[in-house]
């Protein structure tokens, strides 16, 4: 296993050609949403949203930034020409995390103080029907068809299959202390959750349901406890996970067939979640509790450079 350090202070590793795309970062402390423009990895300008903006995503047509402000009880809708907010959607109580179906219509929201998933019809501005989970509700994730959404929740240790269609509770599977993120492998035959106290993520085989694996990770000079498994996202073709691991300060890379930990990436304090571009080749951080996102160059394995966003930099996606 390589661990990869970037150059730090005043040195910078620009590798490869710029990048069009946009970042969007939602700052929890400060109710902000932080533009970062790829080309030039400079801050653009901060979007005004609720409070506690955590989970965002965009909409099918990327047009559209929804986040959720857990303080205000509902989802913002940011328009990406305009950035600015230009709309609401009622979440239910305290959204933390949620997903946009792949058919562009419904959002699944996750309810951390309620232990529901609100579903939200997106047109009609409205809850079209809910579920009931576990306690602390938190990751979502949708698979690439659309059948089955999953909810973890956090002091249950459990993930939740849910029917997309009927919103039937299809099963609860067991996994590791205190699951935060989750995210289904693009073919779909996989579930990806990962444990924030063990420190782990578990693999599911979605058809048997059954436990296909476990990655364990370990960072040189971080005690286990240091080592908080948070945030995940695959690539498009399913070989490679990339793991935040919360206070250790590292990004992860992961075979995921071997589930081996192919490499670590030193990145900001307290990454929570991270974000692939579309071409594939550079990945981007949240990190909490330094304030600032880090870009990865992921054809030359290095850390090129961070950029300060604001206060407690939570959830990121990139779009055009």
């Amino acid at each position: 296993m390589r661990v990869v350090i970037p150059i730090l202070l005043s040195v910078l590793i620009i590798a490869g050609p710029a990048a069009a795309e946009t970042i969007y970062v939602s700052n929890e402390q400060d109710n902000t949403v932080a533009v970062v423009e790829g080309a030039s990895m400079s801050l653009s300008t901060a979007i005004n949203v609720g409070r506690r903006p955590r989970g965002i995503a965009l909409s099918v047509d990327k047009k559209l930034l929804f986040v959720a402000v857990g303080d205000d009880n509902r989802i913002d809708i940011v328009d990406l020409a305009k950035r600015q907010v230009t709309g609401q959607l009622p979440s239910g109580v305290d959204p933390e995390f949620f997903v946009v179906h792949p058919d562009g219509k419904r959002l699944f929201v996750a309810n951390e103080n309620d232990n529901l998933v609100s579903v939200v019809d997106i047109a009609s501005a409205k809850v079209i029907g809910t579920v009931d989970v576990g306690v602390e509700p938190e990751g979502m994730a949708v698979s690439a068809d659309g059948h089955y959404v999953a909810c973890t929740s956090e002091t249950t240790s459990m993930v939740h299959l849910i029917d997309a269609g009927t919103l039937d509770l299809v099963d609860n599977l067991l996994v590791d202390t205190r699951p935060r993120a989750a995210s289904f492998s693009p073919d779909g035959k996989q579930l990806w959750v990962s444990s924030e106290i063990r420190g782990t993520v578990t693999v599911f085989d979605t058809t048997s349901r059954a436990e296909a694996g476990k990655v364990q990770f370990q960072v040189p000079g971080i005690r286990r406890e240091g080592v908080q498994a948070v945030g995940i996202e695959m690539t498009r073709d399913g070989a490679t996970a990339y793991v935040a691991l919360g206070p250790a300060n590292r990004i992860a890379e992961v075979d995921t067939r071997t589930l081996a930990v192919r490499r670590l990436y030193l990145v900001g304090q307290r990454p929570w979640h991270v974000a692939l571009s579309d071409d594939q080749k550079r990945l981007v951080s949240a990190n909490g509790n330094s304030g600032d996102i880090s870009f990865i160059d992921l054809e030359d394995e290095a850390v090129v450079k961070s950029v300060p966003v604001g206060r407690g930099p939570w959830g990121v996606v990139i779009g055009p």
